[in-house]
């Protein structure tokens, strides 16, 4: 069967920059199975495919290499950004299905600002457990790690410099320790989220990383997703003066990212974060895809 896609850098208003994702119109009927190797075929981390919906206007599915996952951040600007820029959408309000839930949007041209759903505050996990992960000293993480959630679940983890936040790397055995102590029987424990309260540019109020196991690529150049889940922490642990920021990621890869934030209620009592970008239509074409 053949399906129209688009490759949208998101987060991002220029070509390679931010962080890619392919977007497979009407694509969310092919099985698991399918999707899993169409990202390992485009050695991105995520994709989406996209389908009608009976309780909004768009279906979206959310695939890594490895598995489905209900929510993602940069693969929702591309996927908005995607319709639009094939004139299946206007400018204005959007609402996409999701496994996690419906999210709304709103679309004016290349920039896309969707409202994540309010934050499941999880478990707290030992600094010592999550330096490990990223081989960097417990005295280097500021606040406790957290797992946090506004769709999929990440260990925000807040370390003291950016200095700190360039040299951490992936320890995939600390990592399996890491998920063991979790004890979630969930496909969905992500990586830790290391943050430090500094941009990487002047425009710029944080940086972050995500690096991720195999079969995913090394690392992630910009995470919507934990982007929210990481605003709600500040916001509620007062890591923060104001709710509203700009969160930068992906510029030590060369690929400079960068989101508007907004946390959307009091710190003991968040309704949800706006997180908002451009996107950049790279590429477009036809996918030949047979289950």
């Amino acid at each position: 069967m053949s399906f129209e896609f688009d490759w949208v850098d998101a987060f991002t208003d220029q070509a390679f920059g931010g962080n890619g994702c392919a977007v497979v119109h009407g694509g969310a009927g092919l099985s698991t199975q399918i999707c899993m190797a169409y990202v390992r075929e485009t050695s991105l981390v995520e994709c989406t495919f996209t389908g009608p919906s009976d309780v909004a206007d768009v279906r979206v599915r959310y695939f890594l290499a490895s598995r489905e996952i209900p929510f993602a951040g940069h693969p929702t600007l591309a996927t908005v950004v995607a319709m639009r820029h094939r004139g299946l959408i206007e400018d204005g309000p959007l609402v996409l299905e999701t496994m996690a839930g419906l999210v709304p949007v709103i679309v004016n041209g290349t920039h896309v600002t969707m409202t994540q759903i309010p934050p499941e505050f999880g478990a707290e996990v030992p600094r010592e457990i999550v330096a490990e992960v990223g081989g960097i000293d417990a005295d280097d993480i500021l606040f406790a790690p957290q797992v946090v959630s506004t769709g999929l679940p990440f260990c925000v983890t807040v370390v003291k410099s950016r200095e700190v936040l360039e040299k951490v790397a992936l320890n995939v055995d600390a990592f399996k320790k890491y998920s063991a102590f979790l004890g979630q029987n969930t496909i969905d424990i992500m990586e830790p989220f290391w943050v430090t309260l500094t941009g990487a540019t002047q425009a710029g109020d944080t940086s972050a990383r995500l690096l991720l196991a195999p079969p995913s690529p090394a690392e992630d150049p910009f995470t919507g997703s934990a982007t929210g889940a990481m605003a709600s922490y500040l916001w509620a642990k007062d890591a923060i003066e104001t709710p509203a920021f700009i969160a930068e990621q992906g510029h030590s890869m060369g690929r400079p990212g960068q989101a508007q934030v907004k946390v959307l209620g009091p710190r003991d009592a968040i309704t949800g974060v706006d997180v908002g970008g451009s996107g950049f239509v790279l590429m477009s074409g036809q996918v030949y895809l047979t289950d």
